[in-house]
């Protein structure tokens, strides 16, 4: 494999790279031409970067988005950056210049099987890449796919440095279809966001402006008809039942290939083409319930991997995942609606056989609530569930694991919820019991010692642990929140399943269980209740083991999980040929098993891809050994 290579720029080089940037984006026509509005897909060889070497720049250009004017990280001059294709077989060779004045930057190739060395990941895999200097990626295409790229540098992926990455087969395509158009589904803010994470930190509901209130009780709208009883547990816990995205539009814009809604980015076909959507979520923080109303979406692809066809009406893509559609639109216009998963806002795109036809844009339908049952088993809200309910004779029947609600917390810093578990050795039938009459919750400030012991003994029960799931669900099968309801067909995990037999069918050698952990109110992330800056461990597997892994997700808030280097196996009941990914949405009081082989040796970072619970510590390195075939 040829060195990679590490040049310094002179100033003038700089200098015009800089300028090159500005320009691109002060003028519309430099966009990507699949950016750009009624464009995107006429002509499928343009607005592409493809060939034996790709040149990207990284720099800082103002962003105008509705009259205002923001500062966004860009590559190559634009909101997303540009489209690169590559071919399966081909040696990728992409030069990247940071053009930023003062910060290190850096290119992740987001699901994309590289040596480990060109992963792009600061502090794991390279140094970074300094201001004026070039760094030139080499890797072999090994696979195809719709992939995505972004930093792995301080927060740039939330000001804009991303773009989509689609990797073709070396023969013929077992998807067929007439037309493509890529989807990149984004969030931008006006705010800096290191300020963002600093409310956050703050207050942990700061951006829900969709809070329980009075005013929408007396009004009787769907999403008020909570009981009284349930109500008051929530209060109890010091959380709030429609706390579902940690920022939302109250500060974020939903983008559809760098368009706002009002910009309404038009992708043409015509009538009778089978047209594929590669749909991919680059958004820093936010989960998108996606659909075409009037138009049913059958999914061929799944973050890069085929699938056997699934016909749906719709879909939530984490943040991170990929799918690809095919649809085949009739003689009108169609709106997709990417509806972010609390409902507070929506990017919004057309299909259209004509520029300037448009559809209607259905009205935001009501914010979704968590509902206890949804905690069934979580220790502290099930618990707090019962003692409403005053069942202290139930309690006592399954072990008496009773607690109080905690009291006396410091003002504006609650603890959520008990820290309460079945215990690593607990049997079937007292794990049962335990659901069935689970404890009170438990500030855990307060928890004893008792309490905390029952957590698994892996876990680190501290401040920045406030829940514990005692007996989480199967999350494969699980609608994603708000669409538990919905009348019409909604994707899940179980529903994939790959189109070829799964590589290696090995039965896993071992087994792991990472929880997810967090304290909300305080905005503190991590895994088994360590964040990585505690320098913790990293995960070691030896190279091509064959390990089974299961998530448990003790938190209230979804964790779409990114493994580095490597496509793992979701266990969805469909054995031999599992759905391949490199992204795993977690839900809340759940728990997913997957399968891997570390086939790849290296250190590759693992974390969730909500970009602040990454950066507040969910995030640790799954380190392969040996590099070499000989003994490390």
């Amino acid at each position: 494999m040829r060195k990679p290579a590490r040049s310094t720029l002179n100033r003038r080089r700089l200098l015009q790279s800089a300028a090159l940037a500005g320009v691109a984006w002060s003028l519309p026509g430099l966009l990507p031409a699949w950016a750009r509005s009624a464009t995107a897909g006429v002509r499928r060889d343009v607005g592409t970067l493809s060939g034996e070497r790709i040149e990207l720049i990284i720099g800082r250009a103002p962003f105008v988005l509705n009259g205002r004017t923001g500062q966004a990280v860009v590559v190559n001059g634009t909101i997303p950056g540009p489209l690169i294709r590559l071919r399966e077989g081909q040696t990728a060779r992409i030069a990247v210049t940071n053009a930023l004045p003062d910060e290190d930057t850096s290119i992740h190739w987001h699901g994309v099987l590289v040596p480990f060395q060109m992963d792009g990941v600061p502090g794991v895999s390279f140094p970074g890449i300094r201001p004026g200097e070039t760094f030139e990626y080499t890797f072999p295409v090994r696979h195809a796919g719709t992939f995505w790229y972004h930093s792995h540098s301080g927060l740039q992926e939330q000001l804009g440095h991303y773009g989509p990455l689609i990797l073709d087969p070396a023969g013929p395509d077992p998807v067929r279809y007439d037309r493509e158009h890529v989807i990149v589904l984004s969030d931008w803010t006006f705010m800096h966001p290191h300020r963002l994470v600093t409310k956050l930190k703050k207050e942990a509901g700061y951006f829900n402006y969709q809070r329980l209130t009075l005013a929408g009780l007396l009004r009787g709208g769907p999403e008020e008809q909570m009981p009284a009883a349930e109500r008051r547990q929530w209060r109890r816990m010091r959380m709030d039942p429609t706390d579902i995205a940690d920022v939302t539009a109250a500060a974020y814009t939903y983008l559809v290939n760098g368009h706002a809604p009002e910009e309404n980015w038009t992708a043409l076909f015509t009538p009778g083409e089978r047209v594929r959507l590669r749909i991919i979520n680059a958004s820093a923080m936010t989960l998108f319930n996606v659909r075409i109303p009037d138009l049913p979406m059958t999914v061929v692809n799944a973050d890069g991997n085929d699938v056997r066809p699934v016909e749906t009406d719709e879909l939530q893509i984490a943040v991170a995942e990929t799918y690809d559609v095919i649809v085949a639109p009739g003689d009108r216009a169609y709106t997709l609606v990417a509806e972010s998963v609390d409902r507070s806002g929506l990017g919004r795109a057309t299909l259209a056989p004509r520029p300037g036809m448009a559809a209607p844009v259905p009205p935001l339908r009501p914010r979704p609530t968590l509902a206890m049952s949804q905690f069934h088993g979580h220790a502290g809200a099930q618990g707090a569930e019962h003692a409403a309910a005053g069942d202290r004779a139930a309690r006592t029947a399954a072990g008496d694991h009773a607690g109080h609600a905690g009291a006396g917390t410091a003002a504006g810093q609650g603890d959520h919820a008990a820290h309460s578990g079945s215990g690593a050795g607990a049997a079937a039938g007292d794990r049962a019991a335990h659901v069935a009459a689970p404890p009170e919750p438990r500030s855990a400030a307060r928890m004893s010692m008792r309490d905390a012991a029952l957590a698994p003994p892996h876990v680190k029960v501290g401040v920045g642990v406030d829940m514990i799931a005692a007996s989480p669900r199967d999350g494969v099968g699980m609608r994603g929140l708000g669409l538990e309801d919905a009348p019409h067909r909604v994707l899940v995990y179980a529903d994939l399943e790959a189109l070829e037999p799964n590589p290696d069918p090995r039965p896993p050698s071992r087994e792991l269980e990472i929880h997810l952990t967090g304290n909300m109110e305080r905005f503190m992330w991590s895994f088994d209740g360590r964040k990585f800056n505690e320098l913790v461990e990293p995960i070691r597997l030896a190279r091509d083991e064959r390990v089974r892994i299961t998530l448990v997700n003790d938190t209230m808030m979804q964790h779409p999980m990114h493994l580095h280097g490597h496509f793992f196996e979701i266990v969805n009941g469909r054995p031999g040929r599992h759905p391949r990914k490199h992204t795993v949405n977690v839900p809340p009081g759940s728990k997913i098993t997957f399968d891997l082989t570390a086939s790849f040796p290296g250190d590759w970072a693992f974390h969730c891809h909500l970009l602040f619970h990454m950066h507040a510590g969910m995030f640790n390195v799954v380190s392969i050994r040996p590099l070499d075939g000989a003994s490390s």
